[in-house]
């Protein structure tokens, strides 16, 4: 059985590689982007399609309110999860991320790597229950 893709856009390399060692550790197949550019043109040009995303809301060049706006446009991952990282300060764009599209949300600085890991397996049901 093919390992599920999880793509992290996080632009905190800190952050990002905690997510990136736990993912794999966990079996995942990890994708990482640094911005919301590159993230776009990984699936856009390289055709690349996770199974789950976790999209930082602030970062560089295109914030991540765009980029979820951008891949639910995208017919080829329009129907993928997406979890938005964010700080307790950004109720307002939390909002309005879940209004576009965004599955669920986490605050950064309230969830462990392994909880973090908890809530996204409850996207990553198996297709065969």
């Amino acid at each position: 059985m093919a390992k599920k893709k999880i793509m992290i856009i996080e632009d905190d390399m800190f952050v990002m590689d905690i997510y990136q060692t736990k993912f794999s550790l966990e079996g995942f197949e990890v994708i990482s982007a640094e911005n919301g550019i590159e993230a776009l043109k990984k699936i856009e040009k390289e055709n690349v399609v996770p199974d789950l995303m976790l999209l930082d809301i602030v970062m560089p060049y295109m914030d991540g309110l765009e980029v979820l706006k951008r891949l639910k446009e995208n017919k080829n991952v329009s129907g993928v999860p997406v979890i938005l990282l964010t700080n307790l300060s950004q109720k307002e764009q939390v909002s309005r991320g879940l209004e576009l599209g965004a599955s669920d949300y986490l605050i950064k600085s309230h969830f462990t790597p392994s909880e973090v890991m908890e809530k996204i397996r409850v996207y990553l049901k198996p297709e065969t229950a």
